[in-house]
């Protein structure tokens, strides 16, 4: 059986595919479903692009702007850090794992080249080929259409327009999974 246990013990899943697949609109459903089930369940969601977090009129930008290494914007509804790299290489996913509260699942968004095991979101309108045929940390394709009839061996198939059924899959495998711990 694959890893499905990162570093540290944390249980990860990796929901990968390509740009307009329809990755965060599952993500969505599938937080929901399990938070109301009382699960915790974090996410850490990668991006290629810069984070514009916050307007750079604001005075946390304005403290960021000006040298702070970190800047922790606190109410009493939430916080967040915002640490400059500021040329230091981007920290590795274990790395940010580790800046994270414990939780019983960990949901990735892309990090499609990280070894854990993966969830494949795939629509062949969005013309590009699917990770799984040559991903074998891919544990499950959820997708607009049927199988096909090559599918290896242990890939479970998922309607991606029944979201509750992608959602019985996934308290399946983390059942699994802590039953495996």
């Amino acid at each position: 059986m694959l890893q499905d246990i990162s570093a540290r013990g944390r249980t990860v899943l990796a929901v990968v595919g390509t740009s307009g697949s329809g990755k965060t609109t599952l993500l969505e459903v599938l937080i929901a479903g399990l938070a109301a089930r009382g699960l915790k369940v974090n996410v850490v969601k990668h991006s290629h692009h810069d984070l514009e977090l916050e307007p750079p009129h604001k005075d946390s930008a304005r403290l960021r702007m000006a040298g702070a290494a970190e800047v922790m914007v606190a109410s009493p509804f939430r916080f967040a850090i915002v640490r400059e790299l500021r040329g230091a290489p981007e920290p590795s996913l274990d790395e940010q794992l580790d800046r994270l509260a414990p939780a019983d699942l960990t949901l990735l968004e892309g990090f499609k080249s990280y070894p854990v095991a993966k969830l494949e979101v795939y629509r062949a309108a969005a013309g590009k080929p699917p990770l799984y045929p040559d991903d074998g940390r891919v544990i499950a394709v959820a997708s607009d259409q049927p199988a096909p009839p090559d599918l290896r061996p242990g890939v479970d198939w998922l309607d991606l327009n029944q979201p509750q059924a992608v959602q019985a899959w996934l308290e399946a495998y983390l059942k699994k999974v802590s039953s495996n711990t």
